[in-house]
């Protein structure tokens, strides 16, 4: 399970009206400081992540940002309009506050939770692991995207079960791959791997793995042992 990472190519960056501390430099296909088994090792991009929109956002995105902040004594941590979608990025201490109102306000009517996930992002310093929220409101048809970070050291965001009874075992795979802590589940355990499991398979940290596989005489190593395209 992966969440959604709202990044936006630019070329050149410099004309994009961003900080440097915004603009990401990616080499290769899928690694970042393991072995490359992608054959894509020398490509390089540069793209700005999450990139910070400001009011207006344009069409009822601005009526449901303001209806937030109207009910809910908090800043956006940033807001990102990207491919016609929008998301909200909310302290993590807020998240119980914005999804009960979400659910329950009439101008918002985000019935539905639709799914949780999480993200990690070993170089954004002190917000390393990213629990994302997709909400989905029948009655005006609308979809938007809530997104809240932690440190790497500190893994715990509030669970949102009691508000949305759905997110049950979203939050337990999330947990599983990522190892967040969804603080006040009612039973917080694994859901995919095995329960004495060591690690999380889902950061971008965790060892490729695999096992030799034997095909008409050839041997194929486990990825991470398999040679560099450099």
């Amino acid at each position: 399970m992966t969440g959604q990472d709202p990044s936006l190519d630019v070329a050149p960056v410099a004309e994009s009206g961003v900080t440097a501390d915004d603009v990401v430099v990616k080499a290769g296909m899928w690694s970042s400081g393991t072995g490359d088994t992608s054959g894509y090792g020398l490509i390089q991009r540069t793209y700005v992540r999450w990139p910070a929109a400001q009011q207006p956002y344009g069409g009822w995105f601005d009526d449901v940002a303001d209806r937030i902040l109207a009910l809910v004594d908090l800043e956006f941590d940033r807001v990102v309009v990207d491919r016609g979608e929008i998301t909200f990025f909310v302290p993590r201490e807020k998240l119980p506050e914005v999804a009960r109102q979400l659910r329950d306000d009439a101008h918002l009517r985000f019935e539905i939770c639709v799914s949780v996930s999480g993200v990690h992002y070993p170089d954004d310093e002190g917000a390393e692991l990213h629990a994302v929220y997709h909400f989905l409101s029948i009655t005006h048809k609308r979809r938007i995207r809530v997104e809240v970070t932690c440190p790497d050291s500190d893994p715990h965001i509030p669970s949102l079960v009691r508000t949305y009874p759905m997110t049950d075992w979203h939050e337990r795979e999330t947990y599983d791959m990522f190892g967040l802590v969804f603080d006040g589940h009612p039973h917080l355990t694994r859901i995919l791997m095995p329960d004495d499991w060591v690690g999380f398979p889902q950061r971008k940290d965790y060892p490729l793995g695999g096992v030799p596989v034997e095909y008409k005489g050839a041997v194929v190593p486990p990825p991470d042992q398999r040679r560099s395209y450099r």
